[in-house]
């Protein structure tokens, strides 16, 4: 899966848009939509940070 789609493959599957992550997450609305466009690319701290608390909400541990 190429990375630029990874967030958006994610964040669909945790049920979210990308306003609702925005807020949820506290990132820029803007940094969100470049992420999945592939024009900006997160830390790796910051991508595995993102990813994994997708997934926990897909999951249903939200805390």
């Amino acid at each position: 899966m190429e990375q630029q789609n990874e967030f958006k493959t994610a964040r669909l599957a945790a049920g979210l848009t990308q306003k609702a992550m925005s807020e949820l997450m506290e990132i820029p609305f803007r940094t969100i939509q470049d992420w999945e466009a592939g024009k900006r690319t997160p830390p790796p701290y910051v991508r595995r940070f993102v990813l994994n608390e997708l997934k926990d909400i897909e999951n249903g541990k939200n805390s």
